[in-house]
C-alpha cells in the first residue's frame, strides 16, 4: 500500500438530527460537533486537563525532511489525549445525571481516562474491558478507581455488556470516540498546538475509531482553513483508508497490528467528519511504526506507544506530502507495556 497516499472524499454531508446516545444508537442521527463545541470544551476542561508541552527535534526533522512540532499528549493526565474527551463528557453532564455514574468500554487509554475523570467529579465509572487488553493499561483503569467488567474480545460482546450496565446503573455512556463531547474534548489538543506553535502547513494525528483526528480536523479547519489534515493508520487496521477510498464506511476488516489503541473500526460519525473536513489517510506498516517509536525514544527521550508513533512513521514514509513543510504532529499517548517493548 506504499503508493496509496490516501484518498480524499469530498461532499456536503447532511447535518443529522440530535438523538440520545446508547451503546447501539446510530451515530448518524447525532449532531456533528463544531468549533463552538471545541471552544466550550477547552474552557470546561481547563481546571482538570494539562496543557501539554510541544517539542521539536532537529535530527528527526533531518530524517523526515520537514519541520515537525510534536504536541506531547503522552504527558497528559492518564498518559494520553483521551483524558481531554473524557473530562469534557463527564463535566458537561447535569448533576442529577452525573450522580448515576458513567459507563464505557475500552481496551486501555479511554477506560483509564474515564476512570480518572469520574474521580475528579466524585462519581462512579464502569469500564467494560475485553480479554487480552494490555495489562499495564488495565492496571491503570483499576488504579483510577473504576469498576472493571470483563468480556470476550469482540465488539458485539462489548456492546452487550455496556447495554446491560446502562440498564442496571442508569448511567451515561461515554463512548471512546463517538460521543460528541468526547470528540470536542479531543479537539482541544490540536486547538492548543495551533494556538501555541502555529501556523502549520499540515497537521497529522493517529486514526483508530476517529475521535482524535475528527476533533483535530474541526479545530484545524476553523483556525487555518488552508492547512492540510492527515490521519496515520496501521496497514493492519486500515478500515479508515479503505472507507475513504471506497466512499463508504468499511466494517469487515479484522485488525492485525501492534497498535492496540488503533484497532477500533472507524465510527459512522467519525467517518462523516473525515469526509466533511477532507482528511487524507496514510497507512503505514507496523515495522515503520516501531522504528518511529524507537526514534522518539532515542532522539527526543519521549515514551510513546505504537499507536502514537504511527503519526511520525507516516510523515517519514510519505515524504511527498510533508517535505519542506511545517507540520504539527499530535503525539496521542505514552502508555507502554514496559515488559513487552517491540524491540
Amino acid at each position: 500500500m506504499r503508493e496509496a497516499a490516501a484518498c480524499i472524499v469530498r461532499g456536503n454531508a447532511k447535518r443529522p438530527q440530535a438523538a440520545p446516545m446508547s451503546a447501539t444508537s446510530d451515530p448518524a442521527e447525532i449532531d456533528l460537533p463544531d468549533f463552538a463545541a471545541v471552544e466550550s470544551a477547552a474552557a470546561r476542561i481547563a481546571p482538570h486537563a494539562q496543557k501539554t508541552p510541544v517539542r521539536t527535534s532537529r535530527s528527526i526533522d533531518a530524517a523526515a525532511g520537514a519541520e515537525l512540532v510534536f504536541k506531547c499528549e503522552n504527558l497528559q493526565r492518564a498518559g494520553a489525549f483521551k483524558f481531554r474527551g473524557a473530562s469534557n463528557a463527564i463535566w458537561s453532564l447535569p448533576d442529577d445525571v452525573a450522580r448515576r455514574g458513567v459507563v464505557t468500554h475500552s481496551s486501555g487509554n479511554h477506560g483509564a481516562a474515564v476512570a480518572l475523570a469520574a474521580t475528579t467529579r466524585g462519581i462512579a465509572a464502569h469500564v467494560v474491558v475485553p480479554d487480552g487488553a494490555v495489562k499495564a493499561k488495565v492496571a491503570a483503569i483499576e488504579r483510577y478507581g473504576a469498576t472493571l467488567h470483563r468480556c470476550p474480545p469482540t465488539m458485539a460482546a462489548r456492546d452487550a455488556a455496556v447495554e446491560r450496565l446502562l440498564a442496571e446503573t442508569g448511567g451515561t455512556l461515554v463512548h471512546p470516540y463517538m460521543t460528541p463531547a468526547v470528540i470536542a474534548g479531543a479537539a482541544t489538543a490540536a486547538l492548543e498546538l495551533i494556538g501555541e506553535a502555529g501556523p502549520f502547513d499540515a497537521l497529522i494525528a493517529p486514526l483508530g475509531g476517529g475521535g482524535l483526528i475528527g476533533g483535530s480536523a474541526i479545530a484545524s479547519r476553523a483556525l487555518a482553513p488552508g492547512m492540510r489534515i492527515f490521519a496515520a493508520e496501521p496497514e493492519g487496521a486500515a478500515d479508515g483508508y479503505e472507507s475513504m477510498r471506497r466512499g463508504q464506511r468499511v466494517t469487515e476488516l479484522k485488525p492485525d497490528t501492534i497498535c492496540d489503541g488503533l484497532r477500533a473500526i472507524i465510527g459512522p460519525i467519525n467517518f462523516e467528519l473525515l469526509r466533511k473536513y477532507q482528511v487524507t489517510v496514510l497507512p503505514v506498516a507496523d515495522s515503520e511504526t516501531i522504528a518511529a517509536m524507537r526514534m522518539m525514544f532515542e532522539r527526543m527521550k519521549l515514551v510513546v506507544e505504537p499507536s502514537s508513533a504511527v503519526a511520525l512513521a507516516a510523515v517519514i514514509r510519505y515524504r511527498e506530502h510533508f517535505a519542506g513543510r511545517r507540520v504539527g504532529v499530535v503525539v496521542s499517548g505514552g502508555n507502554v507495556d514496559l515488559d513487552a517493548l517491540p524491540w
